[in-house]
């Protein structure tokens, strides 16, 4: 079912045009010139629109081009006269993706719609592969058959034939994206947009805009209206990566949205009704930033409709063999040298680490071990020319045989074992030590920009 704006001004056409898509299945809306379309449009999420080439005041071609100025991006059929198919030409080349001409004939008018929706599928399964692709590299597939990780399966295989938001917990570097990706791909919205906005990597002043959109002249920059994470992902998914990190008055917004399934783009005022599934990942004890005060507890609830916890690598140490012949045998294809298979003690040492990068740390792991190999077997001599990895720093802070902690290179001393006086400690040597660059000290605190912000403010 599609929702479908006719713009003509012939009434009796229009009664016709209507009652050919609503037997059809799809959502009929109609006006009657191009000013009263673009109303609807603001008020509504549009599939498709079938406009007539001559109206009273702007044409169809003229109203074409004012979509795509105005930042629209809703396929068009172009409706002409016989004897203007010149007009029809125009159309196609402006951007029109088919046209019918007069008298409409209702077969004709359906072949026409499920034509144009089919190719608007493709185009937006399309671009979903080539992000895929960018993003992901294809690693789209959950590797692994240990217990902790089926748990997660069968909650994965019972939550995504349904439209409950799911909030996806887990250290950095476990997989939560896959996951989300894996509801998006075992649910009936697979053939539609999955949108993914990562609130931790855009400024605090563009979250409101990447979520809602935003209307021309809203704000300095915005030079035409743009449509947003919730208006591309209608009918589809989108992913809110890293939740934590929003802003307290943009979460209320987020909670009347996931309630009412209608927003304000920023600058307008129409109300706009959108089908979206929210998936949500988060790296922190949620339920800890409600009780701290830093995220609402009214949303928490309304995200944890079904939780999925992602167990570190640590905890699933038996899944570590099918990960590294997965990694090395797709970094061997990239790097085009020929491995066959990784030494049984090799597997062995890189079960016995504990890996607090998780998933991505093994990866990384694995794509250095096969550049320096110079065998066709990855033997424990290739990992352990690996560089320092965080496993490595923080063996430095064990116990030695004598008993006394050995303190790290330019570590900060502590007079308190309070957590809040370590973590300005941490905060201020970091900012002394890049002379107060928060993205760099960012970078050596393994925090985002924002956080770091949040908390110099705090």
């Amino acid at each position: 079912m599609a929702t479908i704006l006719y713009v003509d001004d012939e009434p009796a056409l229009t009664l016709i045009v209507e009652d050919t898509l609503e037997r059809a299945g799809h959502v009929a809306l109609s006006a009657s010139n191009v000013a009263e379309a673009l109303g609807v449009i603001s008020r509504n999420s549009v599939d498709l629109i079938i406009s007539d080439y001559k109206m009273p005041g702007l044409s169809g071609l003229e109203f074409l081009e004012l979509l795509r100025d105005e930042g629209y991006q809703i396929p068009l059929i172009m409706l002409t006269g016989h004897a203007s198919i010149e007009h029809a030409v125009a159309a196609i080349k402006a951007g029109a993706i088919d046209y019918i001409t007069k008298p409409v004939r209702p077969e004709q008018l359906e072949m026409a719609v499920t034509q144009a929706l089919e190719v608007v599928r493709l185009r937006r399964e399309n671009e979903a592969l080539k992000s895929e692709v960018m993003g992901l590299r294809g690693e789209r597939a959950i590797v692994g058959d240990s217990p902790a990780l089926q748990r997660v399966m069968q909650t994965i295989a019972m939550a995504a034939p349904t439209r409950a938001t799911v909030l996806i917990q887990g250290e950095s570097g476990t997989g939560k994206e896959l996951v989300a990706r894996a509801l998006h791909d075992q649910s009936e919205r697979r053939d539609r947009a999955f949108i993914k906005l990562n609130c931790a990597a855009l400024p605090e002043g563009l979250i409101e805009s990447a979520l809602f959109g935003h209307e021309k002249g809203a704000f300095t920059g915005a030079i035409k209206r743009v449509e947003g994470a919730f208006e591309r992902a209608h009918g589809g998914t989108l992913l809110l990566d890293e939740i934590t990190e929003m802003r307290l008055d943009l979460q209320a917004k987020l909670l009347r949205v996931l309630q009412e399934q209608e927003f304000e783009r920023v600058g307008g005022t129409a109300q706009i009704k959108v089908d979206v599934r929210v998936l949500a990942t988060t790296n922190r004890d949620l339920a800890e930033e409600v009780a701290e005060g830093r995220f609402r507890e009214d949303l928490y609830y309304r995200l944890s409709v079904l939780p999925v916890h992602l167990p570190p690598l640590r905890e699933r140490p038996e899944d570590i063999p099918l990960l590294v012949y997965r990694f090395a045998m797709r970094a061997a294809q990239e790097a085009g040298k020929e491995i066959n298979g990784v030494a049984p003690e090799a597997l062995e040492m890189l079960q016995r680490r504990q890996w607090p990068g998780n998933i991505r740390e093994l990866q990384h792991a694995v794509e250095r071990a096969v550049i320096l190999a110079t065998e066709k077997v990855l033997t424990p001599r290739v990992f352990e020319q690996d560089r320092p990895s965080a496993q490595a720093l923080a063996n430095r802070l064990t116990p030695h045989s004598a008993g006394a902690a050995i303190p790290p290179p330019d570590g900060a001393v502590l007079k308190t074992l309070r957590i809040e006086d370590a973590e300005r400690e941490l905060i201020r040597r970091a900012m002394e030590k890049t002379g107060d660059n928060r993205t760099k000290a960012a970078e050596l605190l393994g925090i985002s920009v924002r956080t770091l912000w949040n908390k110099l403010k705090g």
